[in-house]
């Protein structure tokens, strides 16, 4: 059988719109915007799923008491990414959100990482969508993805990425970067 990988550009909110992609295994995006977890979780149980690679921290700061950054946060900016701190309340709400979402998928059987498609853009050295829609769509395009939609939104663009970082995590192209017990980011191997 074979599985494919879904992305998701997760909002910190219910009320705002989510970004999903499930990449195939021949690079072939299928992209869509929903709001809730329950749409979140029909869109990835309608697939065949071997990974969901998600955007938004998947914990929190070890060390509690308003510590901005984990370990793999501090690995990321070393590495020239640009990422906010998780002290800000939009932050502590993704990331909180995030939690529950992984817990409810990992519950049903997924395997899930987390990613930040920024980063990830920034290392394979394709523009960000604060660059423009279509910049991005064609750096994605020229590392593989195919079907993307000419009006595919930012946040379909960068579930599509989350989904190439998961393509690529299981081929090994990818690093883990941070401390196990605290949390890991899912980065390319590549960097520009």
């Amino acid at each position: 059988m074979v599985f494919g990988v879904v992305g998701v550009d997760l909002a910190g909110s219910p009320r705002r719109w989510s970004g999903l992609c499930y990449l195939s295994q021949d690079m072939w995006c299928e992209l869509e915007r929903v709001k809730g977890d329950d749409e979140i979780i029909e869109f990835i149980s309608e697939r065949e799923v071997g990974l969901v690679a998600i955007d938004a921290p998947l914990s929190l700061p070890r060390k509690g008491g308003g510590q901005a950054y984990r370990e793999c946060d501090r690995r990321l900016v070393e590495m020239g990414v640009r990422l906010l701190p998780l002290t800000l309340p939009p932050m502590r709400m993704l990331t909180l959100r995030g939690m529950r979402l992984r817990e409810r998928l990992e519950r049903l059987g997924y395997r899930v990482i987390e990613v930040y498609p920024g980063g990830a853009q920034d290392l394979l050295g394709i523009p960000r969508k604060s660059k423009g829609l279509e910049a991005l769509r064609k750096g994605l395009e020229s590392l593989g993805l195919r079907g993307l939609r000419s009006d595919a939104s930012g946040d379909e663009l960068d579930a599509a990425t989350c989904a190439l970082v998961g393509w690529m995590y299981l081929r090994n192209e990818c690093i883990e970067v941070g401390d196990p017990e605290e949390g890991i980011i899912v980065v390319p191997k590549k960097f520009k």
